[in-house]
């Protein structure tokens, strides 16, 4: 039986495309309606018999997930690495820590492996309440402030080349500043690796380890648990795209393979139908684009369909859409711009939000 309820209008392949999109929309992807209830867990709620029959968009909201740090096994430094850009860095002192990147994926690795207090600052995707008292060193967004890093005097810092301008980081290197660069790329198959590369920096790889079991196991928990909701025939599986909005710059993009969305599509028992067009990294969508995908349920970040007015304001602004599955049933799942692709600890719960919301959307509302 279909089941029909009005819409709400819900409270990145190539990195340096996203850097470059992100840092031209100030303040995006910052905020999350705090009086909101966060989603249930997926043990919780009964998800509907066919997704396909659902109208209407939902939206997932992370609950509770405190830092469980590991403390098993001691620091040992000086730490030596050789960075993904295969530059020799030999780490001496962590007691002021930088951790920055586009999805505050490395700030919260640091906190998990027991060196939150060393943290001194924070990008503007770092969210989760443990950091929040830290002063910002990002401006207009996603750019990183020198002024505001040197002001600071941190002895490490982390980062990857999502965020700019790269002068910033050459600048840090040249006033004596450790600066160790990790890979960019972030999808569930990618945690793993960042984990062991961050905290093989701050000379704990043996926490990494810790931690990289518990994330692994509650992934894999996870997933399974989303697949034991998800239909069983491929005819049946939800299509679906994910969607970067910022309507205010007039900028329209959707993400495909090799962008960590394809990765995501997958986890929650979709089809992934930028993989099945061809669709690479992160380019502008046509409106031949958007009828060739005919996506069965959309994925947005919450700020981006903020910014253009909410579910009705989207299909305004791409009219195309109305001609899918998803625009004929308005079926679009949005979720806080700082969780939806920040692969790192928090994905286990990310991805059983995201579930909830797609399967069992009545109860995600």
């Amino acid at each position: 039986m279909r089941r029909s309820r009005r819409s709400r209008l819900p409270t990145l392949g190539s990195i340096a495309v996203i850097t470059m999109l992100l840092s031209g929309c100030a303040g995006a992807a910052t905020t999350t309606d705090d009086n909101a209830e966060p989603t249930p867990r997926l043990s919780e709620v009964t998800t509907i018999s066919n997704p396909l029959e659902w109208e209407g968009a939902s939206s997932a909201r992370l609950g509770s997930d405190p830092v469980d740090p590991v403390l098993d096994g001691e620091q040992v430094l000086p730490a030596s690495v050789t960075d993904t850009q295969g530059t020799a860095v030999t780490v001496t002192d962590t007691s002021r820590i930088l951790a920055l990147d586009l999805y505050g994926s490395l700030s919260r690795i640091v906190f998990e492996v027991g060196l939150g207090d060393n943290v001194i600052g924070r990008d503007i995707s770092s969210g989760f309440p443990e950091i929040a008292d830290r002063p910002l060193v990002t401006q207009n967004g996603h750019d990183l402030n020198a002024e505001a890093i040197l002001e600071l005097a941190p002895t490490l810092i982390i980062t990857d080349s999502s965020l700019g301008p790269w002068d910033v980081i050459l600048q840090m290197r040249d006033a004596g500043i450790s600066v160790v660069v990790v890979d960019s790329k972030r999808s569930i198959d990618t945690i793993s690796s960042l984990v062991a590369q961050v905290s093989a920096s701050v000379g704990v790889p043996q926490r990494g380890e810790v931690l990289n079991t518990r994330i692994t196991a509650a992934v894999q928990e996870t997933t399974a648990a989303i697949a034991a909701v998800t239909p069983a025939a491929a005819a049946d599986k939800l299509r679906m795209i994910f969607l970067y909005v910022r309507g205010q710059a007039g900028v329209y993009y959707m993400f495909g393979e090799g962008s960590g969305a394809d990765d995501l599509v997958t986890s929650l028992g979709g089809i992934d139908v930028s993989s099945e067009i061809g669709w690479a990294g992160m380019r502008p969508i046509t409106d031949e684009g958007i009828i060739a995908a005919a996506p069965d349920l959309i994925l947005m970040m919450t700020d981006g369909l903020e910014s253009v007015g909410g579910v009705d304001g989207l299909f305004e602004h791409l009219p195309a859409l109305e001609q899918t599955p998803a625009g004929e049933h308005r079926r679009i799942v949005d979720m806080a711009d700082t969780e939806i692709l920040s692969f790192g600890p928090a994905t286990p719960l990310t991805l059983e939000a995201l579930a909830v919301a797609i399967y069992a959307p009545e109860d995600a509302e």
